[in-house]
């Protein structure tokens, strides 16, 4: 049995989880609307999957697989059956591995919802020869961390090459409006990062580097990323954004695989707006200094245990539906030439973005995989921005609620 004649397309795997339950609820209505692709849910319990393939209306016809994260003949067996797998079982760095290496042995694309970026520069050498060498295509971070992000720039830039004719040697991320809540499933990464960089000072090396996930490359000296800021070309204050430490390092790794185009001195960084004059200073000094004293309060055992007990949310729970279509973001992205011109664009998501949008974003994401040919995108270990690009932009504008615009023509 070949790669390309195998039983399913898509595997999701975690499908009883709050995550997995709605990228099953995505491929369900997909398939309504005529989408013809072969999927499977999985899971360790398959008693709770015929539950909620019940639920949520998933046809007879589609497969339920059983699989538990750490059984590693299992997960081989799983993957075997399938082009490519969606995985939202968290933390990746507890359970993520196995079914990591099973896809990267049976040349099985894969796709997850990683913010974990210690763990993901521990994967990348690990798994780049097998990965190459069977065909499988292993893709991090197809979520809101980091699609949003990594795309935009890709976006931004080509525009810039077709408007202005040359690349841009800087682009500022910032995120204007954020309406949304972290799942449990993230909230678990964070502190699962949190556990292990009190205790390896490899994953707090990690964390700091914006080229973690970029070895044998180190580009120029970024932003800091900390502590309140005016941002001239925004003309607004700005605060911390808690994810920009993750988009960071998969926007180098997008440029270095896509081989550092925009220059090897190209500049990245991320925030927060907080808004301008006064009122936008002391807003931007507020938020940072709760995310330093977060940071401090979470670097202590006893508060993250506190913190799993009786505040955060746990894997499993999330919004309402309601909720969840309520959900919206707006990031905007300026960048300028090397000459000082500047080319701005937007990007907005119309749910939630750790939810609605994301279980949409790692659909569209996995299927545009699928169809993107291995002489463009071979196997090895890549970012959704260097493995798919435009297309995935395309496809993401089309069918996950996502918008691609450029702002103004270049002064």
């Amino acid at each position: 049995m070949t790669k390309d004649n195998k039983p399913l397309d898509l595997v999701v795997f975690g499908a009883t989880g709050f995550t997995g339950r709605l990228v099953a609820e995505v491929l369900t209505a997909l398939a309504a609307a005529g989408e013809r692709t072969r999927w499977a849910m999985a899971g360790r319990d398959l008693d709770k999957l015929e539950r909620v393939a019940r639920e949520i209306g998933v046809p007879d016809h589609v497969p339920r697989l059983q699989a538990d994260a750490a059984d590693p003949r299992a997960l081989q067996a799983l993957v075997a059956q399938a082009r490519g797998v969606i995985t939202t079982v968290g933390p990746y760095q507890r359970h993520g591995e196995p079914l990591l290496h099973a896809c990267a042995a049976a040349g099985t694309d894969y796709a997850d919802l990683c913010g974990e970026p210690a763990w993901m520069a521990r994967m990348i050498p690990l798994l780049q020869g097998a990965a190459a060498q069977s065909g499988a295509r292993l893709v991090f971070s197809c979520g809101f961390d980091s699609i949003p992000f990594d795309l935009g720039v890709v976006f931004l830039q080509h525009m810039a090459q077709q408007r202005l004719g040359q690349p841009l040697v800087e682009v500022r991320g910032r995120v204007r409006k954020l309406r949304g809540s972290a799942s449990g499933g993230t909230v678990a990464s964070a502190l699962a990062t949190m556990e292990a960089a009190a205790t390896d000072p490899g994953v707090r090396r990690a964390m700091a580097d914006p080229f973690a996930l970029t070895p044998g490359f180190r580009g120029p000296r970024q932003p800091d990323l900390g502590g309140a800021a005016y941002d001239d070309q925004a003309r607004a204050w700005s605060a911390p954004f808690v994810m920009a430490a993750i988009n960071t390092k998969s926007v180098h790794r997008t440029h270095a695989l896509r081989g550092h185009p925009w220059g090897k001195e190209f500049i990245y960084d991320e925030r927060f707006l907080t808004g301008d004059g006064k009122a936008g200073e002391v807003r931007a000094k507020r938020l940072a200094r709760i995310a330093q004293l977060q940071m401090l309060a979470m670097s202590f055992g006893p508060a993250r245990a506190l913190a799993r007990r009786f505040v955060l949310p746990r894997p499993g729970e999330g919004p309402s539906a309601g909720q969840r279509e309520r959900g919206r973001y707006e990031l905007g992205f300026a960048g300028r030439t090397a000459d000082g011109r500047w080319l701005s664009a937007t990007v907005t998501g119309d749910r939630d973005p750790g939810y609605g949008s994301t279980s949409k974003m790692i659909v569209q994401a996995a299927l545009c995989l699928l169809e993107t040919d291995r002489q463009r995108t071979p196997g090895g270990v890549w970012t959704a921005g260097a493995a798919m690009g435009l297309p995935l932009v395309d496809r993401l504008q089309a069918h996950a609620g996502l918008r691609f615009r450029l702002d103004a023509e270049p002064a």
